[in-house]
C-alpha cells in the first residue's frame, strides 16, 4: 500500500508540477477547408489603408444600476480597407486611340472602397465590465453575440474612417500612374485618363 502513494508522488509530485496532472492539451480537429466559389475579379487593387479603432460599447437595463445589470467593453482593433478602380467596365466607347496609336484617352469608373477586413492578430479587449447579472449569464453562454457585436462596430467605424481618408481618390492617382506608365512603355506618347 505504501508504493502507490511514492508511485503518485513520484510522478505527479513537486518535481513534475501538477501541470501534468491536471494540464489541458489543445487539438485542431477541423477538417480541410473547401473552395466554394472563385470569381474572376477585373479591378485594379490600386491603394489599402490601415487603420485602428477604439471601441468603447455599453449596454444598460432601464432601472438597474450598472452593477446588477449591464456591460461596457472597451476594445481595440485593426483592419485594412482597400480601394480599387473596375478595369473590366471600360469598353470601346471609353477609349479611344489615334490612327499612329500614340495618343490614347480612357474613362474609368471612379475608385471603389472594399469593405473593412479585421484583422483577427490585432485586436484586444483593453477592459470588459460586468455587472452582476451579466457575470451569472456568462456562465452559461461564450459571449459571442457580444464580441460580434463589437467586430460588427469596428468594421462600420474603419469604414466610416476610409471614407473620410483620401482612399477613393489615391486608389485613383495610383491607377492613372500604373496605367500611363504601361502605355508610355507601349509606344503612346500622349495618354488622358478621366473617371466618372
Amino acid at each position: 500500500m505504501a508504493a502507490v502513494p511514492v508511485v503518485l508522488v513520484a510522478r505527479f509530485g513537486p518535481a513534475a508540477g501538477f501541470g501534468g496532472l491536471f494540464g489541458e492539451e489543445t487539438r485542431d480537429r477541423s477538417g480541410p477547408a473547401l473552395l466554394k466559389s472563385i470569381q474572376d475579379t477585373h479591378r485594379y487593387e490600386a491603394a489599402v489603408g490601415n487603420f485602428q479603432v477604439v471601441v468603447d460599447l455599453e449596454k444598460d437595463a432601464a432601472f438597474l444600476p450598472d452593477a446588477i445589470r449591464g456591460t461596457r467593453t472597451l476594445y481595440v482593433d485593426a483592419g485594412t480597407v482597400s480601394g480599387y478602380v473596375d478595369l473590366g467596365g471600360p469598353g470601346e466607347r471609353n477609349v479611344s486611340v489615334n490612327g499612329d496609336r500614340t495618343t490614347a484617352s480612357i474613362r474609368l469608373p471612379h475608385a471603389v472602397l472594399g469593405t473593412a477586413a479585421l484583422d483577427p492578430n490585432r485586436w484586444y479587449a483593453v477592459s470588459k465590465q460586468r455587472g452582476l447579472l451579466d457575470r451569472i449569464g456568462d456562465l452559461f453562454s461564450d459571449n459571442r453575440a457580444g464580441e460580434q457585436a463589437v467586430q460588427k462596430l469596428a468594421a462600420q467605424h474603419i469604414g466610416e474612417a476610409a471614407r473620410d481618408s483620401g482612399l477613393a481618390e489615391r486608389a485613383e492617382k495610383n491607377t492613372t500612374a500604373m496605367l500611363e506608365g504601361l502605355l508610355r512603355s507601349l509606344g503612346f506618347r500622349e495618354v488622358t485618363l478621366a473617371y466618372g
